[in-house]
């Protein structure tokens, strides 16, 4: 049996005809940026997860650089964030010639430790980071504490986690600014790169639509210094079509992950294997099911590889030691639970349409490896 890490096809074979009549639709108008589809997504996003505002963008990782754009971080100022995360989370401070500021991981829930911001926070900090890794939100009732409390915004990394929830708030609706991504591995992914931020301040939504324009809100004029980073209308329009579909697939993400763990403790695996944790009041949406195997991690991924089983590390080289960040001068042992994470865990096949027997056949696989 051969069980991919994750099955595009699947998904795309019962949306084929209407995804190549959205695409045929916009191909005949000869809109390909900022047409119809644009705001018409821009507006369900809205509707969807309770913000005012949405406004599209070319990526996540530009969703982020905007964010921080729109709120005045720029050079020499500090960003406090989590070093257990996509490159793009630091990388978009650092473009700025801002300061990634990294506190350590909850081992838990691999989101930032709420309890080590404001330890984190100086003279210099301009915005509050954290990301809602692997589809669980972070805690962002104290978050947002600290950030109300110290009067510096948050900016919400929800890049894996829309439809998520924390406390029946969605993900991204919570800070000043919410950012997602639309990578075709997303729970909502389109056919290339694609993002989208969502706020509720009239004028940080101003300032984003005219920032992500080369800073133009009247064509050739420009009010600020901004970037080319729209969203395409093939795009929007694939993105429009799979959207309707997003609570049912992230429901089989839940349910293929409540399976997992069923079958894990059957197996008698438990002390072996650490399973995702999730926080009370939350609603994990599982863009990744990751597990913890110890120091036995690589051995196990190369176990499951010849046994025809995908798997992959969500992040093998936490951000504080990445090469591109040496001039930070964090060094290894800085953040031992971001480093325990990524020398340890393994994200699993999780696909909404994963099949019980492919399941069966991941767990049994780990079964006779950890035996």
């Amino acid at each position: 049996m051969k069980v991919p890490l994750l099955d595009l096809h699947a998904q795309y074979d019962g949306l084929r005809e209407e995804l190549r009549s959205a695409t045929l639709r916009v191909l005949d108008s000869q809109q390909f940026i900022l047409g119809p589809d644009v705001k018409a997504l821009e507006d369900e996003i809205a509707a969807r997860t309770g913000a005012s505002y949405a406004i599209s963008c070319a990526s996540g990782s530009d969703a982020l650089l905007l964010a921080l754009m729109a709120l005045g971080v720029g050079a020499g100022d500090e960003v406090v964030t989590t070093p257990y995360s996509f490159f793009a989370t630091a990388a978009a401070i650092a473009r700025l010639g801002a300061r990634p500021v990294f506190v350590d991981i909850n081992p838990q829930t691999y989101n930032v430790a709420t309890d080590r911001i404001e330890a984190a926070i100086t003279e210099r900090t301009r915005a509050i980071m954290p990301v809602h890794l692997f589809g669980l939100c972070a805690e962002m009732s104290a978050i947002m504490e600290i950030g109300d409390r110290r009067n510096i915004p948050v900016i919400e990394d929800a890049a894996q986690a829309i439809g998520a929830e924390d406390d029946k708030r969605q993900a991204g609706t919570m800070g000043a600014v919410g950012c997602f991504s639309f990578y075709p591995s997303k729970n909502l992914g389109g056919a290339g790169d694609g993002g989208m931020l969502t706020a509720s301040d009239g004028e940080i939504a101003k300032r984003l639509r005219t920032l992500r324009a080369h800073g133009s809100e009247i064509k050739y004029y420009h009010s600020l210094i901004g970037i080319n980073s729209r969203l395409d209308s093939l795009q929007a329009a694939i993105l429009r079509i799979k959207l309707p579909h997003l609570t049912g697939w992230s429901d089989g993400r839940r349910a293929n992950a409540e399976r997992y763990n069923r079958l894990f403790e059957d197996a008698g695996l438990l002390e072996e294997v650490g399973l995702p944790s999730t926080r009370p009041n939350t609603h994990h949406i599982f863009n990744q099911y990751v597990i913890r195997a110890g120091t036995r991690r690589d051995a196990l991924i190369a176990h499951l590889q010849q046994n025809d089983i995908g798997a992959d590390i969500y992040y093998p080289v936490p951000l504080h030691l990445q090469e591109c960040f040496r001039y930070l001068d964090y060094q290894e042992g800085d953040f031992p639970e971001a480093e325990r994470a990524a020398c340890e865990t393994i994200a699993l096949p999780i696909f909404p349409e994963l099949t019980v027997e492919q399941q069966v056949y991941v767990v049994e696989s780990i079964r006779s490896f950890m035996r």
